[in-house]
């Protein structure tokens, strides 16, 4: 049997994992497992929060130094991928600045729409084609550029998170392509960075790298990578270092009629496309158009996720000490429509009390409080069941595509009731998995740079094989209909608001 090891290294804003993938090339099939896994949590400093890169490094090198001691026979490559927007800077002697700020950080609070007074938000759009957010690196630097920042002054690269990683590894510095377009800084249509946006800025884009797509081969180890490790022979390859677009690529589809949501912290959902679409509606309804694996575009919106699940969870003492699936199973009965949240409300963002800052919407919208675990957990699920829907509706409207199935994968893909939940609101099926598939796309996206497969589909099909899916039929479509409405009419109420 011919097979290969391939390390992915992804990072969630929860955790950081090193998993090996095992490539039977024979019968193209894909076994992942699991290295290494630790927290990513933000480190705060004089009230700021910053990723502490250098822990996470560590952390980094402690796993590929076990991979090497459990396949003696060799790492054939190794990958990185994280979440978008956030960036190092490094200064001309090639060493970081300051260390990397969270988008969690509240500092870019209002700055769109204060950097839209310098260059219209409709004229971004118009150039980039991503949604705006407040979180986006374009505003991050903006920030910087506000507070006189001595660290953005000596600064001679701008590296994303991925980026940096593989500097570390290799000593190359590259901007990977599909990290690069959730900046809201890179023409969506010359697929370059935008010299428009950078004059708007006031930051020349020669602190951006030269643009390299996923599958690009860096370079080996650096010497001492390879003494720390043990790996003496082993590449570095750029793969979707935006960790949607390495879990898109490992979407197990056919045909052209299906969505994805990529479920974990955030929710994001989207269907794949040879273009981006841009139109007023799109920019409306504050659609993104992220580069993809194949030079697909990623036509998308981002939406809170179970993100607000998480942050319940740690608001007492009873919720934190239940685990996931004991906590998601206290909605499993009949849903119910009494009690909704937008789940995009900014209030939710980062509240110090997430039970709290549910409790406060409901109280400003008339509803009943909810009491008991269920009641937040079901009020959550649901919300985001219908957040979901008017997604996906609008996201077929916009593009003009039928929306006939929908692709869960991610983490969250293991949550069976918002599984069923998102069936039943969007009457249609939902088919969960692969749960692993930003690794299992970042281990198949190596493989194709590495020249053992050779193609999107051909990474699909390995997925397929690889993967079993569950299925999940739309039940009690008129109930949810009538639910689906008071959702509606709920945040149209707070848009008017």
């Amino acid at each position: 049997m011919d097979r290969k090891t391939i390390v992915a290294v992804d990072m969630g804003a929860e955790s950081c994992r090193v998993i090996a993938g095992l490539l039977d090339l024979d019968g193209r099939r894909l076994e992942t497992r699991l290295i290494s896994q630790f927290p990513t949590a933000v480190l705060p400093i004089r009230g700021s929060l910053r990723w502490n890169v250098y822990r996470l490094y560590e952390e980094v090198l402690k796993g590929l130094k076990e991979c090497g001691r459990l396949f003696p026979s060799g790492i054939e490559s190794v990958g990185f991928d994280t979440w978008g927007v956030d960036f190092g800077l490094l200064s001309k002697d090639g060493t970081l600045a300051d260390l990397p700020f969270s988008y969690r950080d509240g500092r870019t609070s209002g700055l769109a729409s204060e950097f839209g007074r310098i260059l219209p938000i409709r004229k971004i759009y118009e150039l980039s084609g991503v949604q705006v957010m407040d979180i986006n690196s374009l505003y991050q630097l903006f920030a910087l550029v506000k507070s006189g920042s001595s660290a953005l002054a000596s600064a001679s690269d701008l590296l994303f998170l991925p980026d940096l990683f593989n500097y570390f590894l290799s000593g190359r510095k590259n901007n990977e392509y599909t990290i690069a377009t959730t900046s809201q800084m890179l023409n969506c249509r010359s697929r370059q960075w935008d010299p428009e946006i950078f004059k708007a800025l006031g930051v020349s884009p020669g602190l951006m790298q030269e643009l390299v797509a996923p599958g690009t081969r860096l370079g080996e180890l650096s010497p001492d990578v390879r003494d720390e490790t043990g790996l003496a022979s082993c590449v570095v390859t750029a793969v979707g270092g935006h960790d949607t677009a390495s879990a898109i690529a490992a979407v197990p589809a056919e045909g052209g009629d299906w969505a994805y949501i990529s479920s974990g912290t955030w929710s994001l959902l989207g269907i794949e496309s040879a273009s981006p679409v841009i139109t007023d509606e799109s920019f409306v309804f504050n659609v993104a158009n992220e580069g993809g694996v194949g030079g697909t575009f990623r036509v998308l919106k981002n939406v809170a996720g179970l993100w607000i699940l998480q942050r319940y969870r740690a608001s007492s003492l009873e919720t934190a000490s239940m685990d996931y699936e004991s906590l998601v199973r206290t909605a499993a009965g009949k849903p119910d429509f009494r009690r909704l949240i937008d789940p995009d409300d900014p209030r939710f963002f980062n509240p110090k009390n997430m039970a709290e800052a549910i409790r406060d919407f409901c109280r400003e919208t008339n509803q009943p409080r909810p009491e008991t675990v269920s009641d937040f957990v079901t009020l959550i699920l649901c919300s985001l069941a219908f957040k979901y829907r008017m997604v996906f509706d609008r996201l077929q409207r916009i593009s003009g595509r039928p929306i006939r199935k929908i692709h869960v994968i991610g983490g969250g893909a293991r949550n069976r009731v918002l599984n069923q939940f998102t069936a039943d609101a969007t009457g249609r099926p939902v088919f969960a998995g692969p749960f692993e598939a930003t690794a299992e796309g970042n281990i198949l996206v190596q493989a194709m740079g590495l020249g053992m497969l050779d193609s999107l589909d051909s990474i699909r099909q390995v997925v397929r094989n690889s993967t079993e899916v569950v299925s999940f039929q739309p039940q009690d479509a008129s109930a949810w209909s009538e639910g689906y409405k008071r959702f509606e009419e709920l945040v149209d109420s707070r848009r008017e608001d």
